[in-house]
Order: C-alpha cells, then structure tokens, then sequence
C-alpha cells in the first residue's frame, strides 16, 4: 500500500521518487505467533520470510515470491489466464534515486462461473514489497503478503464451491514502485475491461487489531456495493468499515489512489478496496510474519470473503 502523504507518494499522474523506506520504529517486541497449521498463515509466513528479501519488483526475492505464487494456483488447479499465467512488463517507477525501468511480472488465474461466465470480478493483491535498505529487510507481511495469502484463501475455497462470476485472481508486481502492475493489466487485460463487473483488491489484510476494522473504501463511488456489503455480519472481532473516500477524506486519510485499485478506478472500473489501518509497523522492516495474530488474521480473511460471496450473488441480477 502506498501512504499518499508519505515516502513513496503517487499523484494521479506522477510518480514522485527521491524518498527512503521509513526507519525502524521503536516498538515493543509482540510474541512470536503460534505455529498453527493453516495455508493462510503459511502462505504469509513463506513470502515475508529473509528469503524473499522483501521481494522487490526486478529483484530475486521478487522472482522466488512469483515461483511459489504461481506453485500454489497450480497446485490449485486455477488455470491460467488466455495470455498465460504470466503477464511480464516494463515500465518507469520510482526509487530514492529517481525514476528507472522495472521489469515486472504479473501473475494471473481464472477460475470460470456458474451463473454469469461471461461477466468477470478481478480480485487483486500485489506481492511485491520495498525490498532492502541499509541491509535491512521490510519483510512486508502485512504489506502485501496478507492481502495475497487472503486472495489464495480465496481461491482455494472457489476451487471447491465455484463463484457466480467468472474469477480472475491477479497477483501483481511493482505497486510500490507506482502501481506498475496493475496499470499494465488494465493496459492489456485477458478480457475486455467492459466484461469487468468488479476489482476487489486487497492489500494489507492481517493487522485488524488497530481498530477492529477491515475497512472498505470505494462505496462512497459506488454506493450501490457499499450496500451489498452493508449487511454482512462481523467474523469475531473483525467487521467493516467504510469511508477514507470522500471529499472530506484527505491526504493520507483518502485511500482512493492508495493502491492498485485507482488503476481499474481511473480506467472506470467500479472497484472496492479492503484492508487494514495503518499501524507502527507499515513499510518497516518489523513488519512480519510474527506480528500478526493468527485469529485476527483469520476472522479478517473470513469476512473478506463473505463480502465477496456477497457481491457475487448480487452482481449483474
């Protein structure tokens, strides 16, 4: 996710460079979580891991996050999209530096409807992070391994009870470089944008503990869908809020560019976004996997589902 007020900030149509990851903040030490058997978990705990060396877009932890993405639609058995399972592209995104070219891939599955095959929701999450700096590694577990390991969870359950709509689930590349990614599946999509009923995009879904909250933010564009979401009941401590997408919402407040959603936004997409609040660890390196709690974790994953079991059957009636 991309703070609008802070490093990393992207206008509407310009990618601002010359800034660093956040510092290390100084914060007490949360219990490592427990061990719990859960693809969820392990799906976070694996791509925030040293290896993935905070899995930067051209990099090689970058690369080993894709192998084990893609190793899971497969074993999943999400076909690819009709280009392929792959998307590669390049184009020019920020760093302290200034701008440079990033080659980037993203990663696409479809899993076909029952109802309506024709008409398509894109859920998305990215899967890259800021990598390194100073030697240190932002692990990004909850930006966006969370939001990834929840669009698998996903996947994984549409796999045994089929949606209504055709799914595309999209992992993309190079959001924190500037939305890379996503504004190039929006250039070149599988499908046309006009079959696309929905983008549901999910980034940073793990640390609801900040308020108890998985905020949804886009309903103020689209009321109608806020509407759909509305009436869905709370999954433990976690429920849905929605706002930081009005007028009244600004700077860092305003997430309505904040993520790859304000891709399929601005291409006219109507789109929803869910994910947490921000919290002492975004865009640190503490950041990790034992940050989180598994039951928070779990209850938020589970109402972001039952929103979009919502949203399918409601769709296109």
């Amino acid at each position: 996710m991309i703070r609008p007020t802070a490093c990393f900030l992207l206008s509407a149509a310009l990618l601002i460079g010359g800034c660093t990851p956040v510092p290390p903040a100084t914060v007490a030490s949360a219990p490592p979580a427990p061990i719990v058997n859960s693809p969820l978990l392990e799906d976070v705990r694996i791509l925030s891991g040293d290896d993935m060396q905070g899995r930067d877009t051209g990099s090689a932890g970058g690369e080993r996050a894709r192998a084990y993405i893609v190793s899971r639609l497969e074993a999943m058995g999400v076909q690819p999209a009709s280009f392929g399972r792959l998307q590669p592209f390049e184009a020019p995104g920020r760093t302290r530096e200034g701008v440079k070219r990033f080659s980037g891939v993203n990663i696409v599955g479809l899993i076909p409807g029952t109802r309506v095959a024709d008409r398509y929701i894109v859920v998305t999450a990215h899967y890259d992070h800021v990598g390194m700096n100073d030697g240190q590694i932002y692990h990004g577990a909850d930006d966006n391994a969370s939001g990834v390991a929840t669009m698998l969870e996903l996947a994984r359950r549409l796999k045994a009870d089929p949606p209504e709509h055709s799914v595309l689930i999209v992992a993309l590349d190079g959001e924190e470089r500037g939305l890379l990614g996503a504004r190039e599946f929006v250039k070149a999509p599988p499908v046309p944008l006009s079959s696309v009923s929905l983008n549901l995009n999910f980034d940073m879904t793990a640390r609801a503990e900040t308020d108890g909250h998985l905020w949804v933010t886009g309903g103020y564009q689209h009321p109608d869908l806020r509407r759909i979401l509305e009436p869905t009941p709370a999954q433990g401590a976690v429920s849905f809020a929605f706002g930081k997408d009005t007028p009244q919402d600004t700077g860092e407040n305003n997430w309505v560019e904040a993520s790859d959603h304000a891709a399929f936004h601005a291409a006219g997409v109507p789109f929803l976004y869910m994910g947490v609040d921000y919290h002492p660890d975004y865009h640190r390196p503490s950041d990790t996997f034992e940050r989180i709690d598994p039951a928070v974790f779990t209850n938020a994953t589970d109402l972001a589902i039952a929103g979009f079991h919502a949203l399918d059957k409601a769709l296109d009636r």
